[in-house]
């Protein structure tokens, strides 16, 4: 059982992939982990608090529409409920509806940026006024790679992971005097699930971009999520950090 000072993390997302992996890395430190996702069946996230309970670490997961307003408000407030406060919060739930422009359905269009960016609105927000009485805070907003430099077949995606940095460096702006920081990471290609399914032209073609001629693992993008949670990240806020391996410079 974690300590009763343990910090409260919160990560959406969480049941696979770089989620999975931010979760396992705050485990060692005997976080209180509570879990959001929305996969159609229980597999992978009773995976994830399986590994969770090896690791001596109690934690909860939640199926959750985090593009819902009134679906993360409720969330949110059993957790403050249950467990009183939330320390870290990071914003990782995230889709791809991908096809060129030319062939984008507005339903599309609307599923993603919901998603994406509405969702990490609807998840800070909940948070945010909690944190500002404790003056203190973490949130970690994953954007992408393709926010910065875009890709073709992607126009929603990249515009919500865009959305994301933009709204990482405001919001950055606004708590920055209450001892919240914000801050984002946009990784690069990054070997999970999501990118196991794509066909090994395209596979190819993401490598030729990388300097480091090789994808990335979840696990450096969560090790960087939890740097900026430490306390040796107290003094950066609103930056965006890139984790590609050299694909965007």
């Amino acid at each position: 059982m974690a300590p009763i000072d343990a910090r409260v993390v919160v990560i959406t997302g969480g049941s696979r992939g770089i989620g999975r992996s931010i979760a396992f890395k705050f485990a060692q430190e005997g976080a209180r982990i509570v879990i959001a996702h929305y996969d159609p069946d229980e597999s992978a996230v009773q995976q994830t608090l399986n590994g969770l309970k090896d690791k001596g670490v109690v934690a909860e997961a939640h199926k959750v529409d985090v593009s819902s307003f009134t679906a993360v408000d409720e969330w949110f407030k059993g957790i403050f409920e249950r467990l009183k406060r939330v320390d870290v919060l990071v914003n990782n739930a995230g889709i791809t509806r991908d096809t060129l422009l030319m062939r984008m359905e507005e339903a599309d269009w609307d599923a993603v940026l919901s998603v994406n960016l509405k969702g990490v609105f609807n998840c800070t927000r909940a948070v945010v006024r909690p944190m500002i009485k404790e003056r203190a805070g973490r949130i970690v907003n994953i954007s992408s790679v393709v926010g910065q430099i875009g890709n073709p077949g992607q126009a929603n995606y990249a515009a919500s992971k865009a959305g994301v940095m933009g709204f990482t460096k405001t919001t950055a702006r606004e708590l920055a005097g209450r001892g919240i920081t914000v801050n984002g990471v946009a990784p690069g290609f990054i070997d999970t699930e999501m990118t196991a399914r794509l066909p090994d032209k395209i596979k190819e073609e993401f490598l030729r971009q990388i300097p480091m001629g090789r994808m990335g693992t979840a696990d450096e993008v969560a090790e960087v999520v939890y740097w900026l949670c430490s306390d040796a990240a107290g003094y950066v806020t609103g930056q965006i950090i890139h984790v590609n391996g050299g694909m965007y410079m």
